[in-house]
């Protein structure tokens, strides 16, 4: 068949929704079939939600079946539709009281969250098939939305390259560096765990500045090393030599970092409000779930690093959970083959 992917992007901004969308194009590809990406800018705002999804009702996509990802990208007109869910706009539905939506309880974002509501039901009940890329997502569209969806897990960027290695003194945070990816948390646990435990944290982003700055005021100029960008031989290696992985975003929808930790063998230590990372990390098993605050990460990560035997533990079991991931089940699903 000959399959087009579509996603939306904001401009200058890259990370799981474009790797995945990507993936996705040589999964398909792989399978035999003629695959092609097409992506249209997408701006957040309320004050400009619906230009993009009107945009999308006007592009001409001809292919023997579409597959639209991230909102608005499911706005595609087709008559074979398939939407694999990646999230709607989150800043008008669950997390409309955060502090980085611009939506609030006043009347003009509330009509703006009704018209979105109505219109979102429009555009997912026209497709085909309608799966999402975790529970918590086909959880969200339940609640929000009155739809129901079928999970399709899949495996992460790096997934043949990732590899076990010798449990180092660092622990490795990989992410974005925006609010909702919680990158301080790990440096503000720091304080509260053995003195030669350091961390190494992966990535870029609004936040660098202010985890710069958390760093400073905390002293731990010696034992927090902001890489920034790293490519993918030295990302791959970081995962391999660290003692665990701190990953813990704010209700997350899939979470590609506790996937990379587990086939690097390593536990991920995470907080129990992190969305889709707990279809993952069970507490005691597969990594350490804790509150969030800086005392009980911390603990988490002093209890590794004074039992590496919990920590091979704990990376072999969730290694041995995520082996089984594949994109072939995946494509044939979407496929409907």
């Amino acid at each position: 068949m000959d399959v087009v992917v579509c996603g939306a992007q904001k401009p200058f901004v890259r990370g799981g929704a474009e790797l995945l969308q990507e993936n996705l194009v040589q999964a398909i590809a792989a399978e035999g079939h003629r695959a092609e990406l097409v992506r249209l800018p997408v701006a957040w705002e309320k004050d400009r939600l619906f230009d993009a999804p009107l945009a999308w009702r006007l592009v001409p996509v001809d292919a023997d079946l579409v597959i639209a990802t991230n909102f608005p990208s499911y706005f595609v007109r087709h008559p074979r539709k398939v939407v694999w869910l990646l999230h709607q706009h989150r800043g008008a539905y669950d997390a409309a009281d955060a502090a980085w939506s611009d939506f609030g309880p006043d009347d003009p974002a509330l009509e703006v969250q009704r018209l979105l509501s109505e219109w979102d039901n429009r555009a997912l009940e026209e497709a085909e098939r309608l799966y999402t890329i975790s529970g918590v997502v086909a959880d969200r569209l339940r609640e929000f939305s009155g739809l129901a969806a079928k999970p399709l897990y899949h495996p992460p960027p790096l997934a043949d390259r990732l590899h076990p290695g010798p449990f180092g003194d660092y622990v490795f945070c990989a992410t974005r560096l925006e609010a909702n990816k919680r990158p301080h948390l790990l440096v503000d646990s720091l304080p509260h765990t053995r003195p030669e435990v350091r961390s190494v944290v992966a990535g870029r982003g609004e936040f660098l500045d202010d985890l710069a700055a958390r760093v400073r005021g905390q002293d731990l100029g010696d034992r927090v090393e902001l890489r920034g960008f790293v490519p993918d031989e030295e990302l791959v290696e970081l995962f391999a030599g660290s003692l665990a992985v701190v990953y813990a975003p704010s209700d997350e929808d899939y979470g590609y970092v506790t996937l990379q930790a587990f086939l690097a063998g390593k536990p991920v230590v995470t907080a129990d409000d992190a969305g889709g990372v707990l279809e993952w990390v069970e507490d005691g098993v597969t990594g350490l779930v804790t509150d969030g605050s800086p005392e009980t990460m911390g603990a988490a990560i002093d209890r590794l690093a004074g039992d590496r035997a919990l920590a091979e533990a704990l990376g072999a079991a969730g290694r041995e959970r995520v082996l089984a991931l594949s994109w072939s089940p995946v494509v044939r699903e979407l496929l409907g083959a």
